[in-house]
């Protein structure tokens, strides 16, 4: 994988910089103060202990000895700016830190993590986001620009363009960090590069926004001076061109208590500060600030520095031309100033402590109240019985939709609300109607009726509030938890979307990767704030087991009548506490020193905020006075006032009073609203929807479903140093450091914990070991076969794909990516980071290349028809010429002119009935036409009335079923909880049973133990009477009881002894293996984190041999690249070589031909010669003959002849050799050319060889010096190699060693560390495997083979490492067995997996034909719209042609009628009948035409009515397929609500499964504890019983006289009444029986005792019946011993 800095060519010297950076070993060493640069010293093996290292500090030069888990690998200089951290080569905190810090100090303050953005707040000027920088943003993507807030912007616009899929953009960090700030440049951005339609949003509209915003909803805090106090969701509505439509705000969480209180040298909101310093006279007359108070209950006190005066003035300013951009009247801007003065008067009346002396509450000072009633428009009375009074009830639970519990704490609760509480309720109640109203009037001016597509959220909330990070002594308040909770929420979707959705997509995709592990995500600390239990729709005041979060507990202790924060704190920390001891590491709620605080640990635990519950329960109860703000205003007598908040109050601006902004029209508006009324009506939120405590969960579970349904773009927004504002309230951060002492000022602590709280190194570890970027097949294949024109070619344009997976392979493979930069999933292709962007960069370039192409066949088709054209204008113009010609020919002829003049008059006309009745006809299709074009009109407003209707409805009837689910749900949650109730209640009447039926053995019990004593009294009685016979016995008896006791006790004490030193055997064993389990913990956890580290590197050093394989294919693609180009060349040359060849064969045919032409010419001299001889002759003759006058003429005439004729030949024979000799001078500048030629060639070509040889070796010698870089670097791979295996083998030991020692204690343990060496051993044989994948496939292969002559020597040396070797590809050819059977079963798998995708691949195409069905449907439509429009204008044509027929048939009458007074004139004149003769032949022709051309109107007239059949058919199709088409929409809509209903009632039913499995897990547990208790009860029962045997005994031994009758029929008549009772209840269990054992044993004693008395009455002696009943006793109790230590044994 080739990321950031190692796409780029490095020079020689950056090559060596980094070679000697490697060799040397750098390292950065981690201390408290941050992190140190160093170098590791190389030492002996042994000179060290293990597990530590000697470095190098580099500032002072210092050698010492750390451990080596504080050092991390440093990273080359040439990383130290990065604009990209996952492109750094060592990815760890320490480099991370180095590198924002470098950039941070070069007033760089943005950069990429990944798909993410870190943003440190800027010290810089306003220049970085000037109106220039933005459009250098403007349309680039993502990877071609630097890293800039435009850049987020600019790429979710981006993808909003092509995706049309809504984006949303999350900022999340501490409170100062620039959020805000950021969000207003995210804003202004859109704005003004996507534009809008009539530019309706303006950039300084928007900053008009944000300083209402700021002025509003802002203060000056502790860590920020213009921290905002509201969340807020910025809503972008873009149309089909890609410009805003519309706009909106919606606001939550407005901490609208700090009007009234607030933490100490803190503000209120910065509009009192702006009206008190900027009101002009006019205002202050009004708003009656022309004296102001001296102290105020609200703290709201003008400012005293005088600077401060002037720019809170210059503020109010700038917040009054806001608000005239926005257009806001001044009336409505009155009625905002006098809210805001009438809660400043508020503050300034006060009120009484403990009420007057009537215990009546009130004002404490009654004349500024009395300015408070005249600003609000209402009377004193009014509104101190708004404020004061309705409080009879006092401050109800907002919950109690049943009469029970309420009423029970009414009085409690009354006694609790103070004139002060409701005053300040009052205060913030107002507020909060006034920023709403704010917010109503924004979105008014923001508002548009434009048709929008898609959306873009921005997400601001305030960051996390922590008063100690700015040395403030103070707990954190309840608002400042809502706003940490949000923020946390907004952290756990981001966990969510960088771990959870990528770790599930690889998974259902079926891709394995070795992704560390990643910690749980922040849920622990946000179930602490807002879980919610199994019966939170059921009211009840027990206090159940369940845990619920802190929320959860606020609303249930503000019911309970002794509710209070203790109370809640202690539930608290019940559910979600520490053990005794614990450390913040293991546990994120811990107790505070003092009995109010707890501890929270946020961001992970990196951020632990101390809160002060104090107050708290206040927030959870309803006070009536905020209430009645509202009724107060709306019946307020000022116009003004009224007006607004009465035309509010109808509409659904406000939900549950949480959420303000719900206005809009457009349907991305509505549905917006749509889903957030549904969070607050759905399920237990139907309910709990009016509770204060409830509503802060509510409304951030509708912000985050409504981010969640977007893609999510997030920004990370740090705090460079934390430090106090200073005192002044200015309106925004001051920054007075300058760039170069960024460096210096920022706290790496402080960044260090920002870092591990939003978990970004684990997010970019993810990012760069998986595959980010990913798309489906289909789209993929559409959307790249551009770059494969040879697939295109061989299947066509139009081919049908069965299988996309396969065409996506095909693809791939043509490309030629290099195989780990991609993945082939089940139906998705999966990218490495920066793959996707380089394709599309090449699709890019050849896009731009096919275009070029299209335009120059675009411009070649033009200009043909262009010179088409011309051709038959060039036609068109002869044609006129000779028309015109011939016309100058006739025009003077008389028929010519008469023919001109009658033609005119010769044309059809119509009747003016029939002209009327067409003018008629026309006139009622316009009326029609109109009618239908106002029918259509009035339907199309029907209809979008109709469809905010049905949406309304809709809405409605949403919220109607959420209210019948949650009522139903209320049902059953009420029935299964009567259930369980009727179940305790069952199981406690059990309880009672056995507990009377205990009750009754020990009244047994008793009655036995009277028994004896009253057989004692007998026997002291009787002693005197019956002798010492009596007193023997029971001293031997009391002697053997003795005895047996003292040796029971012996017995006992030895067990005891024994026991006791079993006990401490055991607690020495005990906490000798809870010191081993320690020490073995602590180095479990050193070697986790030690395998985490090494796992860290090897990913690291396995990403850079990804990017080094990624170059070597590269430079491989050169290469071959390369050797087609030197082939080209070669083939050149050779061409070059046959070329020469044969001009030298054509130059040897030349010169033959030059020589033979030369043998002509010298041939052609010689016969110049001769004929010039002749020619001589022939004048010496020619003299002679003049000479001789004898000669006659003939002779003369002849020779002259000859003469003529010699000449003329030798005329002939000179123009031959002049052509002759130019060919011969054309043959030699040919053969001079072609060797000049040919030399040139042979330079160039010499050259081309010269200069490919110098590259050749130049390549050469590049690839022997990579070759040797790559053997070193694999030496030292396998010296690593060698080192890891070693530390494997003393990993190996320890962990047998520490197996040895934990074996016997902990088997969980031994199980874990045999995970870990399982996993060291994969890691190592994948190291393995990438260093053998490394040395097969090493750059320039040809050279290597070439070079391996000269290693053969070296091989030799190395012949241990390759039997290591070996042994390590038998391990290997094992391995791949074990793959290979896999890999069948996976082929199975991807077998079934293929069928269904198939079936998916069914289903999408029959959706796919539905759609071209559908598209169809709608070309129809608009064809019919475009053939109506077409009608109509062949309709205005043939108006026109009608009207063109009405002046024709004008001037044919005319013409008629002069041709009829002619004709007269000639019949009276008696012109020559023939003339009239032709002239009736004309007229009847002209007649014929008129026919004809009648026959052409009625023609057209059918024309025209089947055009108007043709528009009417036309009309009723269209109103047809739009019917069609709404019903389909419904259709849709409907099956949509059906899919979501299903996709809620299947997460209901998977929590209602959840809670069964929580209900039956608690009932285990009782069933547990009610068998202890029964277990305790038997033994009870037994111990009783052995007691009652002993009673026997004594009672067989004591009576033998007839005074004990008296004591046997009182046991005769227990026993039956225990019959009796045993008959009423029908009794079966073990516990009975054994009880009516006992009863039989009483009552055989009884029939004994009885005998036994009969023969002492009978023979005065006793016999021997008492003996067998003591050994029946003594065998019993035997035998009860036995069953109790067997009992024991089993216990």
């Amino acid at each position: 994988m080739m990321l950031g800095q190692h796409g780029k060519v490095k020079t020689e010297e950056q090559i060596a910089a980094e070679q000697a950076w490697y060799g040397s070993e750098k390292v950065w060493l981690v201390h408290k103060e941050g992190f140190s640069l160093a170098t590791v010293v190389k030492t002996d093996p042994g000179s060290l202990l293990e597990g530590k290292v000697k470095i190098k500090l580099e500032h002072d030069g210092t050698i010492i000895e750390v451990d080596e888990d504080d050092i991390e690998k440093a990273n080359p200089p040439s990383y130290d700016r990065s604009e990209d951290l996952a492109s750094l080569l060592y990815l760890n905190e320490s480099s991370v830190m180095h590198c924002l810090r470098q950039r941070y100090g070069g007033n760089l303050i943005h950069s990429y993590a990944g798909p993410n953005m870190v943003v440190i707040n800027p010290v810089s000027t306003a220049s970085m986001y000037s109106e220039k920088v933005m459009h250098m943003f403007k349309g680039c993507r993502r990877e071609d620009s630097a890293p800039h807030i435009y850049s987020v912007a600019q790429s979710a616009y981006r993808n909003l363009l092509t995706t049309r899929q809504d984006q949303s953009i999350v900022l999340l960090g501490k409170s100062g960090s620039g959020k805000t700030t950021n969000c207003q440049h995210l804003v202004q951005y859109l704005v003004s590069v996507a534009g809008s339609t009539g530019k309706i949003f303006s950039v300084e509209k928007w900053q008009a926004v944000y300083t209402i915003l700021e002025a509003f909803g802002n203060t000056f805090t502790a860590m920020n001076a213009n921290a905002s106090r509201f969340s807020h969701v910025v809503s972008l509505d873009f149309d089909q061109a890609g410009q805003v439509a519309s706009a909106s705000i919606q606001t939550m969480l407005l901490e609208k208590m700090r009007v009234s209180r607030r933490p100490e040298n803190e503000s209120t909101f910065n509009v009192f500060y702006y009206m008190m310093a900027g009101a002009d006279s006019t205002l202050r007359t009004e708003l009656h600030f022309n004296h102001l108070a001296e102290n105020s209950t609200f703290g709201i006190i003008p400012q005293s520095k005088p600077e401060d005066k002037q720019r809170a003035s210059q503020q109010f300013t700038k917040l009054q031309a806001a608000m005239k951009v926005l257009g806001v009247s001044s009336e409505e801007q009155k009625a905002l100033w006098l809210i805001l003065g009438a809660i400043y008067h508020l503050g300034a009346a006060g009120a009484t402590k403990d009420g007057d002396e009537a215990g009546r509450r009130q004002f404490a000072r009654h004349e500024w109240a009395q300015k408070a009633a005249y600003l609000l428009g209402c009377t004193l009375e009014e509104l101190s019985s708004s404020i004061f009074k309705n409080q009879a009830v006092g401050m109800k639970h907002s919950t109690s939709f049943r009469g029970g519990p309420d009423e029970t704490g009414q009085g409690d609760s009354a006694s609790k609300v103070t004139a002060l509480e409701c005053l300040e309720a009052m205060a913030s109640g107002l507020y909060s109607e006034l920023f709403t109203l704010v917010i109503s009037l924004i979105n008014r001016a923001l508002k548009s009726s434009q048709h929008s597509l898609c959306s873009l959220l921005i997400v601001d909330t305030p960051g996390f509030q922590n008063p100690h990070l700015v040395q403030q002594q103070r707990g954190a308040k309840f608002e400042e938890l809502c706003h940490n909770y949000t923020q946390e929420r907004l952290q756990t979707l981001f966990h969510e979307r960088t771990f959870v959705q990528e770790r599930e997509r690889y998974k259902e995709e079926n891709i394995e990767l070795a992704l560390d592990d990643i910690e749980s995500s922040p849920s622990v600390s946000v179930a602490a704030i807002d879980q919610a239990s199994a019966q939170a729709l059921v009211r009840t005041l027990a206090r159940t087991d369940e845990a619920r979060g802190l929320l959860w507990l606020m609303e249930e202790e503000a019911v309970n009548p002794g509710g209070s924060e203790d109370t809640m704190l202690e539930r608290l920390f019940g559910y979600y506490g520490s053990a005794q001891g614990e450390r913040k590491g293991t546990n994120l709620l811990l107790r505070g020193q003092k009995p109010h605080l707890f501890l929270l640990g946020h961001s992970h635990g990196t951020d632990w905020v101390e809160y002060n519950t104090q107050g708290w329960l206040s927030h959870a109860k309803h006070n009536p006075a905020a209430q009645n703000a509202a009724t107060l205003l709306q019946d307020s007598q000022k116009k003004n006032i009224s007006g607004l908040f009465v035309g509010r109050a109808s509409g659904a601006t406000v939900l549950s009073g949480s959420i303000a902004g719900l206005e809009g029209s457009s349907q991305l508006a509505l549905r917006r609203a749509t889903s957030m009324r549904k969070t607050f009506t759905t399920g237990v939120a139907a309910v709990k929807k009016k509770s204060l405590c409830i509503q802060v969960k509510l409304q951030v579970d509708a912000l985050i479903d409504m981010v969640r349904r977007s893609k999510v773009h997030f920004v990370h927004c740090l705090v460079p140093k934390a430090e106090a504002v200073g005192g002044g309230s200015e309106p925004r951060v001051t920054h007075g450091e300058s760039a170069d002492s960024g460096l210096m000022t920022l706290d790496v602590g402080l960044l260090r914990a920002q870092l591990r709280g939003s978990k970004l190194l684990d997010a970019l570890r993810i990012y760069r070991q998986g595959y980010p970027d990913h798309m489906v097949f289909s789209e993929f294949r559409r959307r790249f076969d551009v770059l494969a024109p040879h697939l295109t070619k061989k299947h066509g344009r139009h081919y049908f794909v069965t299988d996309e997976k396969r065409a996506v392979e095909e693809l791939l493979e043509s490309l030629d990516l290099e195989k780990s930069n991609y993945h082939m999933g089940l139906s998705r292709v999966f990218f490495r980071a920066g793959t996707l962007s380089k394709l599309e960069e090449q699709r890019v370039v050849q896009t731009k290349r096919n275009i070029s192409l299209f335009q120059g066949a675009c411009r070649g088709y033009l200009a043909r028809q262009a010179f088409k054209k011309r051709k038959i204008q060039d036609l068109a113009i002869r044609c006129i010429q000779k028309n015109i010609k011939k016309n100058r020919g006739v025009k003077g002829w008389p028929w010519w002119k008469l023919f001109t003049t009658v033609r005119p008059l010769i044309e059809v006309q119509l009747t003016e009935e029939q002209i009327r009745g067409k003018d008629e006809e026309i006139l009622q299709l316009k009326q029609k036409l109109e009618k239908i074009e106002k029918e259509r009109n009035e339907l199309r407003l029907n209809s979008d009335r109709l469809e905010t209707r049905i949406a309304e409805l809709s809405s409605e009837l949403t919220d109607e079923r959420n209210t019948g689910e949650s009522a139903s749900q209320l049902l059953q949650t009420e029935t299964s909880e009567r259930l369980r109730l009727e179940k305790d209640m069952k199981d406690l009447q059990d309880q009672f049973d056995s507990m009377k039926k205990n009750m009754e053995s020990m009244e047994m019990e008793v009655m036995e133990a009277r028994l004896i004593r009253a057989s004692e009294l007998n026997g002291e009685l009787d002693d005197d009477e019956s002798g010492g016979e009596w007193k023997l016995k029971y001293e031997r008896a009391i002697r053997e009881i003795e005895f047996t006791k003292k040796r029971l006790q012996q017995e006992f004490e030895d067990k005891l002894e024994v026991e006791q030193q079993n006990k401490r055997q055991l607690e020495r064993r005990i906490s000798d293996l809870q010191a081993d389990h320690e020490e073995s913990q602590r180095n479990i956890q050193q070697l986790k984190k030690k395998a985490q580290r090494l796992t860290a590197e090897l990913q690291d050093t396995k990403l850079h041999l990804e990017g080094q394989q990624s170059r070597n294919h590269d430079l491989e693609k050169k290469q071959r690249r390369f050797d087609s180009e030197l082939s080209a060349a070669q083939d050149e040359v050779q061409r070059e070589k046959t070329l020469r060849e044969k001009l030298a064969r054509e130059k040897d045919m030349l010169t033959g031909e030059a020589f033979s032409l030369r043998q002509q010419v010298e041939d052609k001299d010689l016969e110049v010669c001769a004929i010039n001889l002749k020619l001589d002759q022939l004048e010496a003759e020619l003299q002679d003959l003049n000479s001789q006058e004898s000669k006659d003429e003939a002779s003369l005439a002849k020779v002259r002849k000859q003469l003529r004729d010699m000449e003329a030949k030798v005329k002939d024979q000179e123009e031959e050799l002049d052509e002759q000799a130019g060919t011969i001078q054309m043959l030699e500048q040919a053969k001079l050319r072609l060797e000049m030629e040919m030399e040139r060639l042979r330079q160039i070509h010499s050259k081309d060889i010269e200069s490919k040889d110098d590259e050749v070796e130049e390549i050469r010698q590049s690839c022997s010096k990579k070759l040797k870089q790559m053997e070193v670097h694999l030496e030292e791979e396998y010296d690593e190699k060698q080192k890891v295996l070693k530390e494997k083998r003393e990993m190996e030991s320890k962990l047998l060693s520490a197996q040895d020692k934990v074996r016997s204690g902990d088997s969980e343990t031994e199980k874990r560390l045999r995970k870990d060496l399982k996993r060291t051993k994969t890691l190592l044989a994948d190291a393995q495997i990438m260093l053998d994948h490394i040395k097969n496939n090493a750059p320039s292969k040809r050279e290597i083979a070439q070079l391996k002559n000269q290693l053969e020597e070296s091989e030799f040396t190395c012949a241990a490492a390759v039997k290591s070797r070996k042994s390590m590809e038998e391990e290997i050819e094992d391995l791949h067995v074990q793959m290979e059977d896999m890999s069948k079963t996976k082929q199975a798998l991807e077998e079934q997996l293929s069928r269904l995708q198939r079936e998916k691949n069914d289903l999408q195409t029959r959706m796919e034909e539905d759609q071209e069905d559908l598209n169809e449907i709608m070309k129809k439509h608009k064809a019919a719209v475009a053939q109506s429009a077409q009608n109509l204008a062949q309709i205005s044509d043939l108006q026109a042609q009608l009207e063109e027929a009405l002046k024709e048939k004008q001037e044919v009458h005319e013409t008629m009628q002069a041709l009829q007074s002619q004709l007269d004139f000639q019949e009276q004149s008696m012109v020559e009948k023939s003339l009239v003769s032709r002239q009736e032949a004309k007229i009847r022709e002209l007649e014929t035409k008129l026919e004809f051309e009648k026959t052409q109107v009625k023609r057209l007239e059918s024309l025209a009515a089947r055009l108007k059949e043709n528009m009417e058919k036309l009309t009723e199709e269209r109103d047809q397929r739009s019917s069609s088409e709404i019903r389909e929409k419904e259709q849709s809509k409907r099956f949509q609500r059906q899919i979501r209903d299903l996709k809620e009632e299947m997460v209901e039913l998977s929590k209602k499964e959840g809670e069964a499995s929580r209900k039956k897990h608690e009932l285990e547990m009782d069933i547990e504890s009610l068998e202890a208790a029964n277990q305790s009860l038997q033994a009870d029962l037994k111990l009783a019983f052995k007691r009652i045997g002993d009673l026997q005994a004594a009672i067989e031994d004591e009576m033998e006289s007839d005074d004990n009758e008296e004591l046997i029929n009182s046991l005769q008549d227990m026993v039956t009444k225990y019959q009796k009772r045993k008959n009423r209840t029908q009794g079966d269990s073990d516990t009975d029986s054994e009880v009516e054992g006992r009863v039989d044993g009483v009552k055989s004693w009884l029939s004994k005792s009885k005998g036994s008395t009969k023969n002492v009455s009978d023979d005065g002696s006793l016999k021997s019946s008492s003996p067998p009943g003591r050994r029946r006793y003594c065998s019993r109790s035997d035998e009860e011993e036995e069953d109790e230590k067997e009992d024991g044994a089993q216990g």
